[in-house]
């Protein structure tokens, strides 16, 4: 199964019973917005309470994972099951937490999750029918949803990152704005700057003047030349807070590239103990 998902494709399987549609728009007046409109069928999904742990930034960053138990809870509590074929989006081309919720369902080791490619937006100006409003409650599943001990995908933490940092075999993404790695600005955390020995590859490249993803080709062009020849221990992708860096992750997918670690604190825990 393809990692993204597109409109038609959507609206052709949007009634089968197994099909559950997530909207993790995250950011402020996320709430608020779903209540003004959102894809049919959609459930909201909240990036703060629901896929993320409440902790110190400094100790994980400002968006550290939730226990995987808390997960499989919520998982249970939306009616997904193992048989469930989950599609996600959001209203930045995956990057508010879209991808953030993809990424997880692949570190469970979900075997039917995509993104919207587009997301909402894209859905919206094809004609996808909407709504208003809350759903009614959804039905938790009879079973608890099964999850591993562990993530399965590979994650590095901050002191693991610092190691890196010297290695000149490694490669740290950072996907953030330019004038957020180069220290120029920073809207969200204390101070500016970046990771040593970071590059910079701003999540916007992952996308095309439509929202849309890049092909693969495109994308394999375009992470080639960095990620190739490289071992999984050696790669880490990061952002602001773990989130958005999950889009980059999943353009690599779409490239057919192995995932990078994730560094979940990026930048909000790193800025604060360095």
């Amino acid at each position: 199964m393809n990692t993204i998902i597109s409109t038609q494709d959507l609206m052709a399987i949007r009634h089968q019973d197994d099909v559950i549609i997530i909207d993790a728009t995250g950011g402020a007046n996320t709430y608020q917005r779903y209540q003004e409109e959102h894809l049919e069928k959609a459930i909201f999904v909240d990036l703060d309470s629901q896929l993320s742990a409440v902790d110190d930034p400094k100790l994980g960053g400002r968006h550290p994972l939730p226990s995987i138990l808390d997960f499989g809870h919520l998982l249970t509590q939306l009616g997904i099951t193992k048989q469930s074929r989950v599609i996600v989006y959001d209203r930045l081309s995956g990057a508010n937490a879209a991808s953030r919720f993809w990424w997880m369902m692949r570190a469970i080791g979900h075997p039917s999750i995509q993104v919207l490619d587009g997301g909402f937006q894209v859905a919206k100006a094809s004609g996808y029918p909407l709504q208003t409003g809350v759903l009614p409650p959804v039905s938790p599943a009879k079973e608890p949803y099964p999850v591993p001990h562990n993530w399965l995908l590979p994650t590095i933490n901050m002191q693991e990152v610092e190691l890196l940092t010297t290695d000149t075999d490694s490669l740290i993404i950072d996907v953030r704005e330019a004038h957020r790695y180069e220290g120029i600005e920073e809207p969200i955390d204390l101070i500016a700057g970046h990771i040593p020995s970071a590059i910079n590859i701003p999540l916007a490249n992952n996308t095309n003047e439509k929202g849309l993803f890049k092909s693969t080709k495109e994308l394999k062009e375009l992470y080639g030349p960095y990620v190739n020849d490289r071992a999984t221990d050696k790669k880490v992708v990061h952002c602001g807070s773990g989130v958005s860096a999950c889009q980059t992750l999943l353009a690599l997918e779409i490239a057919g590239f192995e995932l990078p670690q994730l560094y979940i604190g990026s930048w909000s825990e790193w800025s604060r103990n360095k």
